[in-house]
């Protein structure tokens, strides 16, 4: 993909990392994204909501979550965890908010950590907000997304390409945690940041990334992005596609550099964005007008 400078929009001049976007059924945008302090306890922000009809003016509906009443959450409420990544989304006639924790000890890395899943109890974005699984996390690690098929079953999916079926509420898991993985390993070590060794493992390579992972569908073709590092340690969106849900997933490649931890939407001209907060334009949410093949190519386009 050529130089993303001229192409990245900043949406409004706040910190905020991990931007997260949904068209809602009333024909508005809404997003969320990581609040300050990114790696403090930011819990006093929680997880803040926009709202905006054009993508360029933004209103604050503010905080409609904070996390702490879930058993769970105890142990990083005690060691004051950040909350990180939430994503908003649109599914079965309401909101539902993903959203992560990394691990209570300086140590634990990727271990220890948790997401969850949000529902609005009033099918509005502002919530109330309620947890679906109170009393253990549906993810073990971190950056939590949400997946819908065609046939309308939803998929929890998280971190480096993890995935499991929630049941037809999503009320709960239905089926075990699954890694999608790739057909064709990708060994250069100039494509993996040292993050993989410690999630995947010393000399695994058939993964899409360490963290970020997100899915979409076009026609009968699964798209699966994730992040890992390309040319000197860009934070990059890859991606790799399969025709099965469960993969295994063809080869990868890097789809937007500097776009990691990125997820894609369409606005109300059916025209495809991926969010970014990395490159030109450091921890603001910023959107990129990209076209999406059926295939899973991904390039800029000139938006409308």
């Amino acid at each position: 993909m050529k130089d993303l400078k001229g192409s990245v929009r900043m949406l409004f001049d706040e910190p905020l990392r991990d931007p997260s976007i949904c068209l809602g059924p009333d024909g508005t945008y809404y997003l969320t994204g990581t609040s300050e302090p990114f790696w403090g306890f930011n819990n006093a922000q929680g997880i803040r909501v926009w709202k905006s009809a054009d993508m360029v003016k933004w209103e604050p509906l503010g905080t409609v979550w904070r996390y702490g009443d879930s058993p769970w959450h105890k142990p990083y409420l005690e060691a004051k965890k950040p909350l990180w990544a939430p994503e908003i989304h649109y599914i079965k006639g309401t909101f539902w908010l993903t959203y992560s924790m990394p691990g209570w000890q300086v140590e634990d890395h990727f271990e220890n950590c948790g997401s969850g899943l949000l529902r609005s109890t009033t099918g509005k974005p502002e919530g109330p907000y309620a947890d679906v699984s109170p009393q253990e996390p549906l993810g073990d690690e971190i950056d939590a997304s949400l997946f819908e098929d065609d046939d309308g079953t939803v998929y929890f999916v998280w971190h480096c390409g993890k995935i499991r079926r929630l049941q037809p509420d999503l009320s709960g898991p239905a089926e075990p945690m699954r890694k999608l993985t790739l057909s064709v390993p990708d060994p250069d070590p100039a494509h993996h940041a040292d993050l993989c060794r410690m999630v995947h493992g010393a000399g695994s390579f058939d993964h899409i990334g360490y963290e970020g992972a997100f899915l979409l569908k076009i026609g009968d073709t699964y798209i699966l992005s994730g992040s890992d590092h390309y040319e000197g340690g860009k934070y990059t969106c890859w991606i790799a596609t399969s025709t099965n849900l469960y993969g295994p997933y063809g080869a990868r490649y890097p789809a937007i550099p500097f776009g990691g931890h990125n997820m894609f939407f369409q606005d109300k001209e059916r025209q495809w964005w991926s969010t970014i907060f990395n490159g030109p334009i450091n921890e603001r949410p910023c959107v990129l007008p990209v076209a999406i093949q059926s295939n899973g190519q991904v390039s800029l386009r000139e938006p409308k």
